[in-house]
């Protein structure tokens, strides 16, 4: 079994030096002016992306969050070396500033985001996550606590199903997948992803899943989001980490589809820009942009990088730096 092999075998990080580039500035940074860095690995997975960063910089100390807690086992194993310089704790990452809070830190220099499903939960086929075999339709990243995906097609009204799958999964053929969903559990309800699949190719044209991909990938997405409310965790996180954020430090954010990117566009975007109001004359201290963009728009990975991870081959890349705090004190 997979599980066989070290972590480090099991996992290549995407974007692996480019992140930690990005990030070296900020850790150099408050190295030269307290003697110690603080960076936060809010989707820790197998320790990958911490690894290096340990390994390249001798004064850092990495906070690693995960909700899997086979990933952080598995992490911990990894990161053993570094056991003095990192704390590994099991949380959701929108709960980053009550974390670093209870960590006893004032602040971090920099935060990674590596959105989406991890290569361990990818991986792990009975974790449910997979369309390509099967197994028990679950998709829980955190597998001690919530609804799975079998409780949601056996329970959403078809009007839901419909919803999710076409704002999720941003998928076409949304009615008749879910139309057959509720056709099929009507006989007997679903529990692993081979049966999931077979409906869904039962209605999804030959024709679509030609140039589309898998006919079940996007139907998937939207389960995982779904049972994982990835989109609204995300849309508290960023805020979280940059409210923790120092004078200086970064935040990198990588996503693999166009939902989880708009969001982070936008929170950027928004601290990138000038607060005041339309037509006033002079723009005062509190107005100034709180963050620098660091990529022109949306980075993605060149063919080398996709060929040492076929994984990174959807990732987008976006980072930012904080230029100014805001002028009650408060980190925001």
């Amino acid at each position: 079994m997979s599980e066989e092999r070290p972590t480090e075998e099991r996992h290549v990080p995407v974007l692996r030096d480019r992140c930690i580039n990005l990030l070296a500035p900020s850790i150099e940074r408050a190295v030269a002016e307290s003697g110690r860095a603080v960076v936060v690995d809010a989707t820790l997975g197998m320790g990958g992306h911490s690894e290096a960063m340990l390994q390249r910089f001798p004064q850092l100390h990495v906070i690693g969050i995960d909700r899997d807690r086979q990933a952080l086992d598995l992490a911990g194993k990894r990161l053993e070396p570094f056991a003095d310089r990192i704390d590994l704790v099991h949380a959701v990452y929108d709960e980053i500033a009550d974390v670093v809070a209870d960590l006893g830190f004032d602040g971090i220099d920099g935060a990674l985001f590596d959105l989406g499903v991890s290569s361990l939960q990818l991986d792990e086929r009975d974790r449910g996550f997979a369309y390509s075999y099967d197994a028990p339709l679950d998709m829980r990243m955190d597998t001690t606590r919530g609804r799975t995906a079998a409780d949601i097609v056996n329970t959403y009204s078809e009007a839901e199903l419909v919803g999710i799958i076409r704002k999720w999964g941003e998928e076409k053929f949304a009615g008749r997948i879910a139309s057959a969903i509720v056709a099929a559990r009507a006989s007997r309800p679903f529990s692993t992803t081979g049966e999931l699949v077979e409906a869904i190719r039962g209605v999804v044209p030959a024709a679509a899943a030609r140039t589309g991909g898998h006919p079940a990938k996007r139907t998937f997405q939207a389960l995982r989001i779904e049972v994982n409310e990835e989109l609204d965790v995300l849309e508290r996180a960023i805020p979280a980490s940059l409210s923790v954020l120092n004078l200086g430090g970064r935040v990198v954010v990588m996503s693999y589809h166009s939902l989880e990117d708009k969001i982070v566009k936008g929170i950027f975007a928004a601290g990138a820009q000038s607060s005041a109001p339309k037509g006033f004359p002079v723009e005062l201290e509190q107005h100034k942009a709180q963050l620098k963009r660091l990529t022109k728009g949306t980075e993605v990975p060149t063919g080398g990088e996709i060929a040492e991870n076929p994984r990174a081959a959807s990732a987008k890349l976006r980072a930012v730096e904080r230029i100014r705090k805001p002028m009650d004190g408060a980190r925001k």
